[in-house]
């Protein structure tokens, strides 16, 4: 009974210190405002916070003695166009109460002292809202998806505020500073821009069953051919046959390009599908990528490694510049590919590979069950909890769970020659693979999750960045050896693996097939 009275005590004081760190008030500085002042300052009574039950905005008025702030007409018609043209930013007016506010401004000059009151209330109120989601995005990741880890960001608003009031001169740019500032984000806007001066969108889709090839005749030429027409793929002609003619079939060539399908002139189902999409779905899966580049960090690094899943690629950037592309292999719908960010730790040669739970479940035991030599056909030996070999004829589907599997090294080991290890929760990583016939496929969604990365070993080499232990021909030597062997890689570099369908190059819409079917989703959830 002692020590149980003692237990709750214990517990009583360190729940009430977890709750005192969690309340305990920011230090509040009174603001010395710059004069003269446009328009008066009126005092607001403290109790009307209270309605509002946000503590960013009463601790921004009490650092500003509990006045009005929105004195300056250039200030407000600023915040005013920035919440009218929220979309700019992938954002939605209505959640910044526009329209009231709008109607507030234009009598402002007849607005008794309680509604300049409120009015300058409920501007903050919205600003803050706002500073909030350009600066991180208006939904939380972690909330939406159990694979994307992404580290959280906090951003304090009123201190933002406070900064971009101290020097009004700079009021805009520290506003400006606080929306994304990487290429893709400004790529996006771009997209955006020009996806809104196209004119409305009235196709029907188009409805083909075989593939259609070069020559072909059909009625459904001519929608295929407005379509392009639309998105300046081709060049618009007074009259428009059924005929599949050779200017079509460069005008197909180059959409293909813009939606990352090969490039071959045939229209297939990827060709059709991305043909079917309308301005309002391109416009919302643009608004959604927005969206995606509010939650990445603002800061990468001097340098780093970043892989777009649905492009199926990798870039190495240093100091802003690409210097190395390659082609990767990633997760499918089923087993996808996770987002996140970490540090690149070091490179293992000739890895053995252990096989993870979930490809254990649903292709190992099933294989084993099948055919006893399945094991030995992939060169893995299985192993119990002792660590004793367990042979085919001991191997038993009722223990099959309780031994660890392990493929030896070698050009035939799932993971290849190399594979480059990063910390994270998924256990994943890259690596090289024994099926490099599959990075000539124009859809890559192929792997377990891991990043499965073509000319691997100039990636390694190149991250090692050790031309006296780890120059390629000493590389090439380890991996004749068949011995597994580590090495750091001593550079900090990182690793972004994002998510991202849509973006602009040279003026023209870029976009990729959302292959793990998260854009029209997240788009519902934005634009409740």
């Amino acid at each position: 009974m002692k020590y149980l009275l003692l237990f709750i005590f214990f517990s009583l004081v360190i729940s009430c210190k977890k709750e005192t760190e969690k309340t305990i008030p920011k230090k509040i500085e009174i603001v010395e405002r710059e004069k003269p002042y446009e328009g008066k300052i009126i005092k607001i009574d403290s109790t009307l916070y209270v309605k509002f039950e946000n503590q960013d905005l009463e601790f921004f008025y009490k650092s500003y003695n509990n006045e009005t702030v929105w004195q300056s007409t250039e200030l407000r018609t600023f915040v005013l166009n920035e919440f009218k043209n929220a979309e700019n930013e992938g954002l939605f007016s209505k959640d910044y109460n526009y329209s009231k506010l709008a109607k507030l401004e234009k009598k402002i000059n007849k607005l008794s002292d309680k509604e300049l009151v409120d009015y300058d209330l409920l501007l903050t109120l919205n600003f803050q809202k706002y500073i909030k989601h350009i600066s991180q995005g208006k939904l939380n990741p972690r909330d939406i998806y159990e694979d994307w880890d992404l580290k959280a960001k906090s951003t304090d608003v009123s201190k933002i505020l406070i900064k971009a009031f101290k020097k009004q001169d700079d009021f805009i740019a520290v506003i400006d500073s606080c929306k994304p500032q990487h290429e893709v984000y400004k790529k996006l806007k771009t997209a955006l821009s020009i996806l809104n001066s196209l004119p409305k969108d009235t196709i029907k889709p188009i409805l083909v069953n075989e593939k259609i090839i070069p020559k072909d005749t059909l009625k459904e030429m001519v929608a295929i051919k407005r379509r392009l027409i639309y998105w300046k793929d081709l060049k618009a002609s007074d009259s428009l046959t059924n005929v599949y003619d050779s200017k079509t079939v460069e005008a197909v060539k180059n959409f293909q390009f813009r939606h990352g399908l090969a490039s071959d002139g045939v229209i297939g189902k990827g060709t059709l599908y991305a043909l079917n999409f309308n301005k309002t779905k391109r416009k919302q899966q643009i608004i959604t990528n927005m969206e995606r580049w509010k939650w990445f960090p603002k800061e990468f690094g001097k340098e780093y490694l970043m892989v777009n899943i649905p492009d199926y690629k990798l870039v190495a950037v240093e100091e802003k510049d690409t210097i190395r592309t390659h082609k990767v292999i990633v997760g499918t719908n089923k087993r996808k590919t996770p987002i996140l960010s970490s540090k690149l730790s070091y490179a293992v040669f000739n890895p053995t590979w252990t096989v993870p739970p979930t490809i254990l479940k649903e292709d190992v035991i099933p294989a084993m069950s099948k055919n006893k030599n399945y094991l030995a056909s992939k060169n893995i030996t299985a192993y119990d909890s002792q660590g004793n070999i367990v042979s085919a004829d001991d191997w038993k589907a009722s223990k099959a769970k309780s031994y660890r599997y392990v493929q030896s090294p070698g050009s035939y080991n799932s993971l290849g020659m190399v594979k480059i290890i990063f910390p994270n929760k998924f256990s994943v990583y890259l690596h090289d693979t024994n099926h490099r016939d599959y990075f000539g496929k124009t859809n890559r969604s192929l792997s377990s999750g891991c990043v499965r990365v073509e000319n691997p070993l100039e990636l390694t080499n190149y991250l090692l960045k050790d031309s006296i232990n780890y120059p390629m021909d000493s590389i090439t030597s380890i991996l004749k050896k068949l011995d597994t062997k580590t090495a750091p890689i001593k550079s900090r570099i990182y690793l972004y693996q994002w998510y991202w369908t849509a973006w602009s190059e040279n003026s023209k819409l870029i976009f990729r097939d959302d292959i793990y079917n998260l854009d029209e989703d997240l788009y519902k959830k934005l634009s409740e």
